[in-house]
């Protein structure tokens, strides 16, 4: 006897990925239109779904492939035998290229954010290589962090990695500190900086003790707003020009992008006040401060949402602006992306506030677009984001403040268009669907007190809300049905086109509501629309009307513009 059934949906991201699993369903149907519109929507490389039976004696799940589209299965190469590579690094000096210092930041972030330093500074610092040196467990773990899993990769010996790690840490601690007795590295405050850089001028490590002198002007400073408006100063003392300026130029750019890459260091920058979704805001103006200023000159709206940008982090984004440090800029627009992308709250406990700051900010990462980030980039950073807006979690809490399902209806509309993506606009029409097409609301559209003409016009603004979000597929086309089916019902229940038509009201007050509700601009599209068109067209027909038209040519004037829309006139 077959146990439970579900479905298992599996994709490729790219054609020579391995399969992975996407999500179970226990609906066929639904789980073979996902595949499709994943296939569709260019998701995936490849996607497949299989049918999973349980077997109720054995506990175990027997899997039959049931749809399989996109790119076949890779053809899987042989794997050469290798030797084991050797050690990532061996010198001192292989520590201070780009990808070891990410590395070290990444090991020991516990302790340079206890610092409130960076990588690049530990490397150049006597001060700090001693404080690291003497603090020996934080040492101990780092090189296990690096050797273990480097050991299981590579297949070498772990003892001997931790050998040779342990001997690297000391020779480069060793060589840092001889360099700080020797005087290599000088305090800008005493000597100035563009004679500093002269004077190192063809030495073969100037690189080394230009860092070691821009170090050395951090210590003691805490804090990420003066520690940048120290290297800022930095900035300003350094020579105009040439070799001499980029001997500068080069360190501060460096300390800069591994500082402001932790993101502990932004609250400081831009004030602890704000949320995530404020903060990557103020990251954006201060990237690109003249497109978002000229954004917020033509829509002020956007400068509740954008913090300003003072202090420090505005001298910074008037050098970005003018196109020095392209690192950094980068930096935070590629870590911008990648909050974008994460699967953490920008604005945790208002989802309403949330939607507000993603408009703004895609308007303001849209208006960069080509200078810092291509528009594919940033497109497909609010495609991921989107996702997150249409999971239930998320859908509860933006509705949980709505009093009337009327306005949670509203609400989901709104959020139909603040989504992007393919996917995300089929999820966000479901959600729209199964709320409209709920005994709830039909039965509180029904029997509410508004009168009726505000609730076919209710009905009609969310007909155009979908309209507008540009929704598409079977869920909106029945939601629209739905609302016309509602609005028809509203109509026939409270007689309002004959009520209309009975009213003690001049005849061309009782024409245009009829015309407005026939030409679906005052109620859903329907059948409502041929009832009142019907009733036009008979209070037309009536003589009474026709000699008051006739007698009356501004009456024809203000109504033809409506009988047209209506189409009851050429």
């Amino acid at each position: 006897m077959a146990g439970p059934i579900h479905y298992e949906i599996y994709v490729r991201k790219h054609a020579n990925a391995e399969w992975s699993l996407l999500m179970a369903h226990e609906d066929r149907r639904h789980s073979i239109d996902t595949a499709e519109e994943i296939i569709r929507d260019k998701i995936a490389a490849a996607v497949k779904v299989t049918k999973e039976t349980l077997n109720p004696v054995t506990m175990e799940f027997s899997s039959i492939s049931v749809l399989r589209l996109g790119a076949p299965d890779p053809v899987r190469k042989k794997a050469r035998t290798e030797a084991p590579a050797g050690p990532a690094c061996r010198a001192p000096a292989e520590l201070y290229t780009v990808h070891a210092r990410e590395s070290l930041g990444a090991i020991l972030e516990d302790w340079l954010r206890r610092q409130g330093v960076t990588a690049f500074e530990l490397l150049h610092s006597p001060v700090l290589a001693e404080r690291l040196d003497a603090a020996g467990v934080e040492v101990q773990h780092a090189i296990q962090k690096v050797a273990v899993p480097e050991a299981q990769a590579t297949g070498q010996d772990l003892h001997s990695l931790l050998r040779l790690y342990q001997k690297l840490s000391d020779q480069t601690v060793e060589q840092i500190i001889k360099a700080g007795r020797r005087g290599d590295f000088i305090d800008p405050a005493v000597v100035p900086l563009a004679q500093i850089a002269e004077n190192l001028q063809g030495d073969a490590d100037r690189a080394f003790k230009m860092g070691g002198t821009i170090a050395h002007a951090l210590n003691g400073l805490r804090g990420s707003r003066a520690r940048l408006s120290a290297l800022l100063d930095l900035c300003d003392q350094a020579p105009a020009g040439g070799a001499l300026r980029a001997m500068v130029m080069v360190p501060v750019e460096q300390i800069l992008c591994e500082m402001l890459a932790g993101s502990w260091n932004l609250p400081d920058l831009f004030g602890p006040s704000l949320d995530q979704g404020s903060t990557l805001a103020a990251v954006v103006r201060m990237v690109a401060p003249r497109e978002v200023s000229a954004i917020v000159a033509h829509d002020p709206r956007l400068a509740m949402m954008v913090p300003p940008v003072e202090g420090p982090a505005a001298r910074l984004g008037e050098r970005l602006a003018v196109g020095e440090f392209p690192l950094v800029a980068a930096a935070l627009a590629k870590m911008v992306l990648r909050e974008l992308t994460s699967p953490r709250r920008l604005r945790p406990g208002d989802a309403e506030g949330e939607i507000n700051i993603l408009r703004a900010l895609a308007t303001s990462l849209t208006a960069t677009a080509g200078r810092l980030l291509t528009l594919e980039e940033v497109q497909n950073a609010f495609i991921e984001r989107s996702r997150l807006l249409v999971t239930a979690d998320f859908v509860a809490a933006y509705v949980r403040g709505c009093h009337t399902v009327l306005e949670e209806a509203e609400r989901l509309a709104r959020l139909s268009d603040n989504v992007t993506g393919g996917t995300n606009k089929r999820s966000a029409a479901r959600w729209l669907e199964a709320c409209v097409s709920s005994l709830r609301f039909e039965a509180e559209l029904c029997a509410a007190t508004l009168p009726p003409l505000h609730r076919l016009m209710a009905l009609r603004r969310l007909q155009r809300a979908i309209e507008g979000a540009g929704l598409a597929g079977k869920s909106a086309e029945n939601t629209t049905e739905t609302l016309g089916r509602i609005g028809t019902k509203i109509a026939e229940e409270t007689r309002l086109i004959s009520q209309i038509a009975k009213a003690s009201v001049p005849l061309q007050q009782k024409l245009s509501a009829l015309l407005r509700l026939a030409a679906a601009d005052a109620a859903p599209v329907g059948k409502v629309n041929d009832m009142a068109r019907a009733e036009a067209m008979r209070l037309l027909r009536l003589p009474e009307t026709r000699q008051q038209m006739l007698a009356s040519p501004e009456m024809v004037s203000a109504l033809l513009p409506m009988m047209k829309a209506a189409g009851l006139a050429a």
